[in-house]
């Protein structure tokens, strides 16, 4: 089986990680979360002679939506793909949180909406949906199986040593908790997560470390 590779690029002003995956071999890649940079997307996707095949958001808040117009531009048959609960956010700069930055944008209608359990299939990869409210109400997280590796698409869930806000209109840090602790600290301990901001970790370190939801702050399971 191809190993599944996957790019980091990171877009200014708020370090927001965009992930490109694609399979050792083939040219068909996902697009996840494209920031406010893409530019720097199309640089790598031309650099590697990748085409895209979907593009996904964990979530709808502005950073990590801005892309997706280039992004369909650049291939305009790939699907745009989000939770059912957040793709309202796409064309409301209120709820999408550009607006009170003062630069509103708004990104193309989603294509299809995916909910919790669905498996999303795009570039020969299979995508596990969780539903993950709590710094967004329709958040959600994808994960990948690859062979003997679990790998989350994590948005702004769980940080290394740090997990999202919560302080949003549809935040809520007891819905975060309950998802972190149900949707993702039941994965293998050497999952890696792949989080929309800062660099991955794994859901061992945070269970032992994370001072927010890990053991030092009651988790016992």
């Amino acid at each position: 089986m191809a190993e599944i590779n996957f790019l980091r690029i990171v877009s200014m002003p708020f370090d927001e990680n965009t992930y490109v995956l694609f399979k050792e071999g083939l040219t068909s890649c996902v697009v996840v979360d494209p920031g406010l940079e893409p530019e720097k997307i199309v640089v790598a996707l031309q650099e590697r002679k990748l085409e895209v095949a979907a593009v996904l958001n964990t979530h709808g808040h502005s950073d990590h939506i801005a892309g997706n117009g280039a992004m369909k531009q650049l291939a305009p048959t790939a699907p745009l793909v989000i939770g059912w609960g957040d793709a309202e956010k796409l064309t409301d700069p209120d709820k999408n949180l550009s607006a009170p930055f003062g630069l509103p944008l708004v990104s193309p209608q989603e294509d299809a909406t995916v909910k919790e359990g669905d498996i999303y299939q795009a570039a020969e990869i299979d995508f596990e949906v969780r539903e993950t409210p709590g710094h967004s109400k329709g958040h959600v997280v994808f994960i990948v199986r690859d062979g003997d590796r679990t790998i989350v698409l994590g948005g702004d869930v769980l940080f290394k040593g740090s997990i999202g806000r919560t302080d949003f209109p549809d935040g809520s840090f007891a819905d975060l908790k309950q998802a972190i602790e149900e949707k993702l600290f039941t994965l293998p301990a050497d999952s890696i997560i792949l989080p929309g901001h800062g660099p991955a970790t794994t859901v061992g370190d945070e269970i032992e470390n994370n001072p927010f939801v890990g053991r030092a702050a009651g988790y016992r399971g």
